[in-house]
């Protein structure tokens, strides 16, 4: 046995574990943003607060079904606001369902049909710094995915 299938073995279990406490950790960030009243969801308003403020934001998520794979307006949307979130130190992470965003942020229009969830920021509050332990622990999964070169690591949501 190498040392490579060693490390194999020894980390699939860890990072399952990792994704999953990251995913709960998403989960709680964004029911809290959403209780402060600091989450802005949508690609269009989520450009216009990145060149508006992007100081104020802490965190950015972006979420595609399969479906939205093939989108191609939509990943460009996607790389461009990628590239201004490193830009400008801004944790990314990327999610797969949109459906189970919108079931956490209970967007929605009034024919039940979920908004425009493929981008949402995070920001802080107030001018003093927000201190969110989901915040701090998805600041942290990030920077250790970012130290394996994953730079917008995708994390699966919690049933």
């Amino acid at each position: 046995m190498t040392l490579e299938e060693v490390r194999g073995q020894e980390t699939v279990p860890e990072s399952t574990a990792r994704m999953q406490s990251a995913g709960k950790a998403l989960h709680d960030l964004l029911l809290s943003a959403q209780r402060q009243g600091c989450l802005t969801a949508g690609v269009y308003e989520s450009a216009k607060v990145l060149n508006v403020d992007p100081d104020n934001v802490t965190f950015c998520v972006l979420a595609a079904d399969e479906e939205d794979e093939g989108d191609i307006a939509l990943q460009i949307h996607f790389t461009l606001i990628q590239a201004f979130c490193c830009e400008n130190d801004i944790d990314i992470v990327r999610v797969g369902d949109v459906q189970r965003l919108a079931a956490i942020v209970g967007a929605g229009d009034e024919a039940g049909a979920p908004g425009d969830l493929h981008c949402i920021l995070i920001s802080n509050p107030n001018e003093d710094a927000w201190k969110d332990p989901a915040l701090e622990k998805l600041s942290l999964f990030c920077e250790e995915s970012r130290s394996v070169n994953d730079w917008v690591p995708s994390i699966p949501l919690p049933e």
